[in-house]
């Protein structure tokens, strides 16, 4: 399907350092790229040929992290969870911050916003017709 996204880019500090918290947290498969001159690796956020969601990759990031309580420079990804508050201390265990908490979309789910130890923001979303 033509204008969809179909893949992401997360930049990283120290991307090596950064892949163990994805994995940790969302248990993807990370592995750097062999390419020469590039440094970048491969998200992989479920099974090869999977036709949910979509895969990405972690570059170097060239400047500063952002700073806490910056505004967001660029897109937010939200990764759809089974369990909210088992990804949350997940992710606060491994290094990352609150930034939104948990809020009822009435109807719908339960969302939040949390920063990845690089101050990247991203969100995660578990759906649940009785949110509210």
């Amino acid at each position: 399907m033509p204008n969809r996204v179909s893949h992401f880019e997360i930049h990283a500090t120290d991307p090596e350092t950064l892949a163990k918290f994805y994995v940790a947290v969302f248990g993807w498969e990370i592995k750097k790229w062999e390419y020469p001159g590039l440094e970048y690796w491969m998200c992989m956020t479920g099974p090869q040929g999977g036709t949910d969601g979509i895969n990405g990759g972690m570059v170097k990031r060239k400047g500063a992290a952002p700073a806490i309580g910056a505004a967001v420079n660029g897109a937010v990804n939200t990764m759809i969870v089974t369990d909210f508050d088992d990804i949350a201390k997940k992710v606060l265990a491994h290094g990352g911050i609150e930034a939104l908490p948990k809020m009822a979309i009435p109807g719908m789910a339960w969302q939040g916003y949390f920063l990845d130890p690089d101050h990247n923001i991203f969100g995660i979303h578990q759906p649940d017709p009785t949110a509210k």
